[in-house]
């Protein structure tokens, strides 16, 4: 394996030398990191235990690549929402890094000449009747959270460009995660390659020797382009109740997984905001020191997913409402994605405002959290302004013609 030096990679030009079908992507606020090839993927792994039993086989195809002489072993890929189905990881064949992206001006996404026709699954009646659903299940069970999806299925009769989307989403996202992830066939399709891609504002966890980082997010408002609304809704989401409360149940679960990792760890009593260019978040960084040097990125990540952020809590039944409510099966969407070196370094973003693309075809997610208190109508409308990442990076907007 090959790394050329931070200093001697410019960061743009590893996003201009993506090929989808080849490469990883994926870039944080302070690093840039583009892959090749694969030298060895991780064997699939299934069951129960499945997301438990990762870092281990992990941390063997590693020292396997470096004792084969690749000299800087890293994984790279996602992993799904469910712990029981396989990730998909790999070594990859060359390993290149830059410092974070910039661009010199924030010019507007290119406009898309695709013409896509577009269907939402479910219907936006069958998901407000599901946030109900939900809400009778507050009211009769210990169920206290879930979060609740929806998909919007995109086909267009031409190929679409992953490398103009990629760079579209890097460049309106540069404080957040931006990826691009290779993805095996689907079982029983007939070929061809599929990506996972997307612009994520929320990082799980990440691990720089003994120090690690999380910073769980939870709790959302649109953005407004009126600058006074704007800031009316960033202030309302701070006082707000009900938003706090969902915050408050993310924070705990996300500071009790890592406890028995760390030696120390600090979780601030009240969360700050964060904005992206759609939507205002609530914002909890929680920062740690490991106990031992062998706890891995990997190793904390398998520990702490799936959060309240992304599936609800209790995690169990919220699982189960997640099953029996949602139409489809979210496979990578709400997973995460990122990488792990040999030492146990790495990085890995919660795999929201994403898609799931092939040569014709986008499948895009967006979900929120449900929690007393919730209406089925906000509930919908956030879903929506969460889908505007994706939309307008694909220089859509809300404009995309929706077939009933």
């Amino acid at each position: 394996m090959s790394e050329r030096p931070m200093a001697q990679t410019l960061a743009t030009q590893l996003l201009d030398s993506y090929e989808a079908g080849s490469s990883f992507f994926f870039a944080s606020p302070k690093r840039t990191l583009l892959t090749r090839g694969t030298f060895a993927t991780v064997p699939p792994l299934e069951g129960q235990d499945a997301l438990q039993r990762l870092p281990e086989h992990v941390t063997a195809v590693l020292n396997d690549a470096r004792n084969a002489g690749h000299d800087i072993p890293v994984v790279v890929g996602a992993v799904p929402f469910d712990g029981s189905l396989s990730s998909h990881l790999v070594v990859p064949m060359t390993f290149q890094r830059g410092g974070p992206l910039s661009f010199d001006t924030a010019s507007p996404a290119r406009p898309s000449t695709a013409r896509y026709t577009v269907r939402p699954v479910p219907e936006p009646a069958a998901y407000l009747h599901g946030v109900a659903q939900a809400l009778e299940l507050m009211r009769s069970s210990p169920l206290r959270k879930v979060v609740l999806s929806r998909s919007l299925h995109l086909d267009t009769p031409t190929p679409i460009d992953l490398t103009q989307l990629l760079r579209n989403l890097a460049q309106r996202n540069t404080a957040g995660y931006t990826f691009a992830v290779d993805l095996p066939a689907q079982p029983g399709a007939s070929g061809g390659r599929r990506t996972l891609i997307g612009a994520s504002p929320e990082l799980l966890v990440s691990r720089s020797g003994l120090q690690v980082l999380a910073n769980p997010l939870a709790g959302s408002a649109a953005r407004s382009a009126d600058p006074v609304e704007d800031q009316r809704r960033a202030s309302t989401l701070m006082e707000s109740p009900k938003d706090l409360h969902e915050h408050a149940v993310v924070i705990d679960a996300v500071a009790e997984a890592l406890r028995p990792y760390c030696k120390t760890l600090d979780v601030p009593k009240r969360p700050s905001l964060i904005h992206t260019p759609t939507m205002w978040h609530l914002s909890s960084r929680i920062s740690g020191e490991l106990k031992d040097p062998s706890i891995t990125s990997l190793t904390l990540a398998a520990a702490m997913h799936p959060t309240p952020a992304v599936c609800g809590f209790p995690t169990r039944l919220a699982h189960e409402a997640i099953g029996s409510i949602e139409p489809f099966e979210r496979g990578f969407y709400t997973g995460t994605v990122g990488w792990c070196d040999a030492t146990g370094d790495g990085q890995w973003a919660v795999t929201i405002r994403c898609a799931e693309a092939d040569e014709r075809t986008l499948r895009l997610f967006a979900g929120a959290g449900i929690v007393v208190g919730s209406t089925p109508e906000s509930e919908l409308a956030e879903t929506e302004a969460k889908f505007r990442t994706m939309l307008q990076a694909m220089g859509l907007g809300q404009s995309a013609e929706v077939q009933p």
